[in-house]
This record gives C-alpha cells, sequence and structure tokens, in this order.
C-alpha cells in the first residue's frame, strides 16, 4: 500500500526510516525512535489514563517494550508509518493483556484490574478487564476479523477513522460502518 506523503514531511521520513531499517542501516532504529516516540508515547498515556493509579506500567515502559517487540524481528518487511502504528497498536494491546494476566496469576484470584473503556467504544462508563476485552475481540475476529483489527487500532492504537482506513488499505467510510457495528456487538459481548 502506497503511502500518501508529501516529501520531506513526516509521513515521508518515518517511512524513508522503515526502508532504512528494512535494510539494516546500523543508525536507523534510533533516528526512528527520535522520529516517532512523541507519537508512541501519546498513545501509551491515552492507554494508561484507563488505568489504576498505582499501575506498575507506565506509558514510558509501554513504549520502550513495544519499540524493542516492534524492531526485534529483522525478518519482518516494514512498509510505511500507518503499518508501523497499525503494529505498534497490536503490540501495545499484547503487553497490557499480558501484564494484566501477570499480575492476576500474582494475586492469585485476586480482585480483577477493571478499566473504564472509551465513551465511543461502549456507550456509558462501563468498565471492564483487558483480559475480557481481549477475549470479546478474538471472539468478533473469528466473526468478522476486519472489524476486530478496527477496534484494536480505533481503541488500542488511538488512531482515527482516516488512520485505520490508510493502515488497513479500506475506504473511511467502511471504517466508520465496521466501527460502529463492532461497538454494539462488544457492548451486548461486555455489558
Amino acid at each position: 500500500m502506497a503511502e500518501a506523503a508529501e516529501p520531506g514531511s513526516r509521513n515521508d521520513g518515518v517511512t524513508r526510516l522503515l526502508a532504512d531499517l528494512n535494510a539494516g542501516t546500523p543508525e536507523a532504529e534510533e533516528r526512528l525512535i527520535r522520529l516517532i516516540y512523541g507519537e508512541l508515547h501519546e498513545i501509551a498515556e491515552r492507554q494508561m489514563r484507563a488505568e489504576r493509579p498505582d499501575h506498575t506500567l507506565q506509558p514510558t515502559l509501554l513504549v520502550n517494550e513495544a519499540f524493542l517487540r516492534l524492531t526485534a524481528s529483522k525478518t519482518f518487511t516494514w512498509q510505511n508509518r500507518a503499518q508501523f502504528f497499525g503494529v505498534a497498536a497490536q503490540a501495545m494491546r499484547r503487553i497490557l493483556v499480558d501484564h494484566s494476566r501477570r499480575r492476576r496469576t500474582a494475586k492469585r484470584g485476586g480482585s480483577e484490574r477493571r478499566v473504564p473503556l472509551d465513551a465511543n467504544l461502549v456507550a456509558g462508563n462501563a468498565e471492564l478487564d483487558f483480559e475480557d476485552l481481549n477475549e470479546a475481540l478474538n471472539r468478533l475476529a473469528e466473526l468478522d476479523a476486519r472489524q476486530a483489527r478496527i477496534v484494536e487500532l480505533r481503541y488500542f492504537g488511538g488512531l482515527t477513522i482516516e488512520e485505520v482506513a490508510e493502515v488497513m488499505g479500506i475506504a473511511a467510510s467502511t471504517v466508520k460502518r465496521d466501527w460502529q457495528f463492532a461497538k454494539a456487538w462488544l457492548k451486548t459481548q461486555l455489558g
């Protein structure tokens, strides 16, 4: 999928650095993190606002762990900025779910961590556990993988409708329609 970016723009710079990373350019990883760190940190902060105040995972640690996972695979080929941030959303989701599972295991069935859902995902001030959301997303993926991916990118990645459309290579109107359906489906599953 080609990325629509003006030469010299931030998108063009990220895509160029991803190509350098694919080629094994030594300094590409360091230059990439400097360019995108702020955006990744904003996504992590958005996710961490939903966490309990004494949460041991901080946004900076979430960003660092996600970035390490993203750049660890030398066999993965990066296409563009949109794809990178889409995969970053998946990585952050997995990290938060894994952290929740470790905490729950450590407490041996103690109190579950609840996170408020974005009002755009489920109406009202419903709260749910990351593991519950993860399980519901996995069930949704069995029914409609595209809708589950849209939820993941919107909720965990903080991407806009237009950014999701770019990452997935589909029309923004399709993203809007699927987003509405997925929110309704999740509300019935989690409510």
